[in-house]
């Protein structure tokens, strides 16, 4: 594990959510405290809110109690908009699916969040070159999606996610539609540039040997997080 200091990126204090009045909680009591480079996998059973946890984060969906916060920001205090410039700004996504973009390169795809944020070209064009190598695709920038196979792909988003130099990577199964051998590639790449790039990350995972990966692991309950037994 990477050292960190002692300065808190993300944190998570007494989260909670219900989807209806009259039925209990989906979790509560969610407490989380991570400082950057540290890398983190969520497990838990189908249906206990791993992926809900991650929307909460990513202030895509709003806590019925609790408080995240990334960096100097509140996240459960924001409103929709100025939710979303902080997800452009300060995160970064990677999901089993890709959702690259067909009709643009590998490098256009890539390109999109530094686009969004008005990253001048020359300076936009040489950060996705650097991206693009760390990734280990420097000579495949003006192919296409088409071209690729899912391990690239794969690839191509983790890219995406990072080359706007987020404070937090919030990655969703990002293996779920790859073979065994592209998914290690791919999780060994994920913690590799997580940790270079000094942000958090955390991983939602059903699958023991990708939560390996991390740097530790917690598992989802309705009562909160609990350490790996």
């Amino acid at each position: 594990m990477p050292e960190t200091s002692h300065r808190t990126l993300l944190e998570v204090r007494a989260l909670a959510k219900r989807f209806r009045a009259d039925r209990p909680p989906v979790f509560s009591g969610i407490d989380l405290a991570l400082g950057p480079g540290e890398y983190l996998a969520i497990m838990g059973e189908s249906g206990v809110g791993k992926s809900t946890l991650l929307n909460l984060i990513a202030g895509l969906d709003r806590a019925d109690a609790g408080a995240i916060r990334l960096g100097d920001v509140e996240v459960t205090a924001l409103d929709d908009d100025a939710a979303t410039l902080l997800r452009r700004q300060r995160m970064g996504f990677v999901f089993q699916a890709f959702h690259v973009l067909p009709y643009l390169t590998v490098a256009q795809n890539v390109a999109l969040p530094l686009e969004l944020l008005g990253v001048p070209r020359k300076e936009s064009a040489a950060r996705v070159a650097a991206m693009l190598a760390a990734v280990e695709l420097a000579s495949d920038g003006t192919r296409h999606p088409r071209e690729l196979s899912g391990g690239e792909l794969q690839r191509v988003a983790i890219a995406r996610a990072l080359v706007h130099r987020p404070q937090l990577v919030l990655a969703d199964e990002p293996t779920g539609n790859l073979d065994a051998r592209s998914a290690a590639q791919v999780l060994a790449l994920l913690r590799e540039q997580v940790h270079a790039a000094g942000g958090v990350g955390l991983l939602i995972t059903h699958s023991p040997a990708a939560a390996r990966t991390a740097d530790r692991v917690l598992t989802l309950t309705a009562q909160g997080l609990e350490p790996l037994a």
